[in-house]
């Protein structure tokens, strides 16, 4: 009897699963090609948002560390702009000697 009743849950459970993947492809299917050009246009807007606050943050470095190495504080102007460029996704270089 016990058998039975796990074996009955099991497949009630099996069958509220399905019903629920069924659901959700459908919500995948709902969106429309506008809608989704609305949501990546929104999405290109965002990411140069935060693209424009890092090139505005990294010109800050830049002043800064051009400020220092003028001042022959080269130690601190090169950190400056070695923060700017890391800010900016750019690996600083430097020359082999």
């Amino acid at each position: 009897m016990q058998r039975v009743s796990i074996s009955l849950m099991g497949a009630s459970l099996g069958i509220l699963l399905i019903t629920a993947a069924v659901g959700v492809s459908d919500a995948k299917v709902a969106i429309t090609r506008a809608e989704r050009c609305s949501n990546l246009s929104r999405q290109v807007d965002e990411a140069l948002d935060a693209a424009a606050t890092q090139v505005a943050a990294a010109k800050a470095l830049q002043r800064k560390g051009n400020r220092y190495c003028a001042k022959k504080k080269e130690a601190q102007g090169i950190r400056m702009l070695a923060n700017a460029l890391k800010l900016l996704g750019v690996t600083p270089v430097d020359p082999i000697e």
